[in-house]
């Protein structure tokens, strides 16, 4: 209802400078004024046509399952088709119609100043709210009045320099041709990528890819697509999970869907693939009692762990970080903590010294399917060495 209101505004600003400029046009035969005159007519043509579009957008249908939100681009294509016959208009009278006196009053000028004002002051409210609620067609609509208010200061010069005795009259209706050209040219480009499915911008495609890879289930995202229609977006992506149960994949997508949908607004689809993962690596975590890679004897309580990266057909060693444990020091609760900020680390598999089925850490690693060994060894290379086993259930 909100786009439809500005939608409204705009037909009445449309409505009001249309009946001032054709009011001066009439009394002072300027060529300039009578071109801003033809200028909001379209105008008016065109915010009929938001208001008619922003009503429209939304709707589904069976014919039309996901909706008709292009129609607001079809909207802004409409637009610039009605500004590029605004300029031919301007640019047929400026060269070929005859010559006409033009009378130049002060109470002219004051009209034209205030049909300057006006549609500055509003397209400025009206871009706000355009880009804000990613409408193109508010957004088009918002362009179109800026420049009106720069081609109404062009009028306002050429009906001065009648008043003078310098006629500019031509020049200056020229004038509002180019700027008016301009214009269509900004919204052609914008509409027909919308029309065409061009790519989301880069920006929101490393935004979602941030997002999603930020989730501790997700294991690789392996490509991101999509497309505006309109101010909504449609989003596919294809990505591996690391999960042992359909409930914990389910959890997952729904988690990754809802954490899109607050980073990124206006999405109104997001189809999410499962992919095989294909990694040529995998990724350990230890416990150790010390930096030298003593495997501790506790789980929660260590001081360190190593997280180990490996390649899979090998186990030879590609990275080795020891990270201190950074909730060692908590009373209660500790073990699950940890475990949680492994999943975090994305790993793949922990080794303990200590038994953990059956408790806290076991299901949360077990939950987020990372596996779970138990080792009875304290040399980190002799736990690898086994680790080709088959990992006990965590």
């Amino acid at each position: 209802m909100k786009l439809e209101r500005w939608g409204w505004y705009s037909v009445l600003v449309s409505i009001l400078l249309a009946c001032l400029h054709g009011l001066i046009a009439w009394m002072s035969g300027s060529l300039a004024v009578f071109a801003e005159l033809v200028h909001n007519l379209i105008d008016l043509l065109g915010a009929v046509a938001v208001l008619v579009g922003i009503r429209l957008a939304a709707r589904k249908s069976r014919a039309f399952p996901y909706g008709l939100y292009k129609i607001e681009s079809l909207v802004a294509l409409g637009l610039a088709g009605l500004v590029l016959l605004t300029a031919y208009e301007v640019a047929r009278d400026a060269l070929y119609a005859p010559p006409s006196d033009v009378q130049a009053e002060p109470w002219m000028f004051v009209l034209l100043i205030l049909t300057t004002a006006v549609p500055l002051v509003f397209s400025r409210f009206e871009l706000r709210a355009g880009l804000a609620a990613q409408s193109p067609a508010l957004v088009a609509d918002a362009r179109e009045y800026r420049v009106h208010a720069f081609t109404t200061g062009l009028a306002i010069i050429g009906l001065a320099s009648q008043w003078i005795g310098m006629p500019l009259d031509r020049i200056a209706a020229g004038l509002i041709v180019v700027a008016v050209l301009k214009t269509a040219w900004d919204l052609l480009a914008d509409a027909m990528r919308v029309l065409l499915d061009a790519s989301l911008e880069a920006g929101t495609v490393v935004a979602i890819r941030e997002v999603i890879e930020a989730d501790p289930m997700v294991t690789q995202v392996n490509w991101i697509t999509g497309r505006n229609a309109g101010r909504y977006r449609f989003v596919e992506t294809g990505l591996c999970l690391r999960a042992t149960s359909r409930k914990n994949v389910e959890n997952a997508l729904q988690r990754i869907e809802n954490a899109v949908r607050e980073a990124v607004p206006r999405i109104e689809r997001l189809v999410v693939q499962l992919e095989p993962a294909a990694s040529k690596y995998i990724r350990y975590a230890l416990p150790v009692a010390n930096v030298d890679g003593a495997i501790s004897e506790h789980f929660g309580e260590a001081p360190f762990f190593v997280i180990l990266t490996l390649h899979r057909d090998d186990h030879s060693v590609v990275e080795r970080r020891v990270i201190t444990n950074p909730y060692r020091t908590l009373e209660r609760g500790k073990g699950i903590r940890v475990a949680e900020w492994l999943v975090g680390q994305k790993v793949d598999l922990v080794m303990s010294r200590e038994i953990l089925h059956g408790r806290g850490p076991a299901y949360v690693l077990r939950d987020a399917g990372v596996e779970l060994k138990v080792i009875d060894t304290d040399d980190i290379d002799a736990a690898i060495s086994v680790s080709s086993t088959e990992p006990d259930a965590g």
